[in-house]
């Protein structure tokens, strides 16, 4: 009954309030607020309590949210990484509503890839509404600098070492800049789908294939090997710090995600192209490593009515055409209106059409947050002693822990 009533509930009838729960602030605000205008526009008569608890990357916000679902207080909506960051905490605790029904009404099976909604279903349910994309497999490079240096961005990691022993040479000490430790865990999800290839990366989460395996093991000596090209300070930079030395031509490299667009021609002033240049991650052509940003329904929301239709416009066309020009991301729907959107986020869009789709692990697509909160302290150890045997084992009981492939 529960399937059907979702399905069936009027968007004419939202009446009340509704309260959304997010990280989103600063820089991300405004894109928050379009959405949040847009829903007062079609339900006027409904006040809507934006609570969002900033800082951390999402961080404080989890705690908050925790505290609320475990006291039976859960807001009507709330923000989550799309997949198992969602999936593995909260729908197998029993805590949110199936969204079927929902996808089935609004026609959303065909509005999004495949490869998306197989990512936010688990056990014959859909769980959460992806209102945007962004992709971690990017590699950003200053093009005149790349230029007078006489190098081009590499397509394999073989290549990119080879190309960081050629900057050395000229006096480039650190062609690759990363930050603190999570920027190294997106760099290392990156050598691994370099190296793996998609389907490879995604035994690796289905448990078909384990950490221990002599081809994992091979990519975490790679990224030890392209570790060695990185600038020593990395753990006292953010990831816009490390951007920042692509700008002033300190490093040549930078693998970071697509937010990067946004922080480089919003905040640094830079043209695409020209300002700042970006490829593929190396070995990754062809593959799209995403990240999205979802919200679902929790069980016993008090505005149940106000909050399906609070997910209705996240998914419509609309909604995601009017929130993702101002985040930097896109729209994780295939029929998007592109004139909308920015050159970066154009040749983003080409490849979400055509390309293999995979997960992101730093991101909480493919990984519950049981195996990403402890990741990185492996990755901290394999940074300092570079072992990768060390790692894999270590990598191993985590996934054991997580139940990943059970």
């Amino acid at each position: 009954m529960l399937a059907l009533a979702l399905a069936t509930v009027s968007s004419a009838s939202a009446a009340g309030k509704l309260e959304i729960f997010s990280w989103w602030s600063g820089d991300e605000g405004p894109a928050l607020d379009a959405l949040v205008k847009l829903y007062k526009q079609k339900y006027p008569s409904v006040t809507v309590d934006n609570a969002t608890v900033s800082g951390g990357a999402g961080t404080n916000a989890k705690a908050v949210l925790k505290t609320r679902m475990l006291g039976g207080t859960p807001p009507d909506s709330f923000q989550a990484h799309a997949g198992q960051e969602l999936i593995g905490t909260w729908v197998v605790a029993n805590r949110m509503e199936d969204l079927s029904s929902l996808f089935k009404s609004e026609g959303w099976a065909k509005a999004f890839p495949a490869d998306v909604i197989s990512l936010v279903s688990s056990k014959g349910g859909i769980w959460s509404v992806p209102v945007n994309v962004h992709r971690s497999n990017v590699m950003w490079y200053n093009p005149a600098k790349l230029k007078a240096w006489g190098v081009t961005a590499p397509k394999t990691w073989a290549e990119f070492l080879t190309t960081c022993s050629t900057l050395k040479a000229k006096g480039v000490a650190a062609p690759l800049v990363v930050g603190e430790n999570w920027t190294q865990q997106h760099l290392w999800e990156n050598v691994m789908v370099g190296s793996l290839g998609a389907q490879g990366w995604q035994n690796l989460w289905s448990g078909k294939t384990k950490f221990t395996d002599p081809k994992v093991v091979a990519a975490f000596t790679t990224f030890g090997k392209v570790m060695d090209c990185a600038n020593k300070d990395a753990s006292g930079l953010s990831w816009q710090q490390a951007s920042d030395r692509i700008v002033d031509g300190t490093s040549a490299f930078n693998i970071m995600g697509d937010w990067a667009a946004g922080y480089f021609t919003t905040t640094k002033k830079l043209a695409p192209n020209t300002g700042f240049g970006w490829t593929t991650a190396p070995g990754t052509s062809g593959t799209f490593v995403m990240l999205a940003d979802a919200f679902g329904l929790p069980k016993g929301a008090k505005d149940r009515t106000e909050a399906i239709n609070w997910l209705r416009v996240l998914g419509s066309k609309q909604g995601q055409d009017t929130f993702n020009p101002l985040k930097g991301s896109i729209a994780a729907r295939l029929d998007s209106d592109l004139s909308k959107y920015n050159t970066y986020s154009k040749s983003a869009a080409a490849d979400w059409k055509k390309n293999k789709i995979v997960g992101s692990m730093t991101h909480g697509a493919v990984a519950p947050e049981s195996f990403t909160s402890a990741f990185g302290a492996v990755i901290d150890q394999f940074v300092a002693s570079k072992n990768a045997q060390g790692a894999a084992a270590a990598a191993q009981q985590l996934a054991n822990k997580a139940g990943i492939g059970k």
